[in-house]
């Protein structure tokens, strides 16, 4: 999975959590909350889909790494490299 399906995926759990949400208005390098009403449960349910979508673990304090659309392309994109 390059990084393009990547961040197509991340966007897609966004807007899943966030309807709202225009994915391609989403500033890349924006916290999440900054930029729409997103709150806890919201950032909460957008971690879970991810760990659903990818198959990855997502532990509690790397959660800071997801709060940007760039942030969790990388933090996926790192995850699922096999070592």
């Amino acid at each position: 999975m390059n990084e393009n399906e990547i961040r197509t995926r991340v966007l897609a759990e966004l807007t899943a959590v966030a309807p709202d949400v225009v994915a391609a208005e989403v500033e890349p390098g924006t916290r999440f909350r900054d930029q729409f009403d997103f709150d806890s449960m919201d950032f909460l349910n957008f971690a879970i889909g991810l760990h659903q979508a990818f198959a990855i673990e997502i532990p509690e304090a790397d959660y800071p790494q997801l709060q940007t659309l760039d942030g969790a392309v990388a933090y996926v994109k790192r995850q699922r490299v096999v070592p």
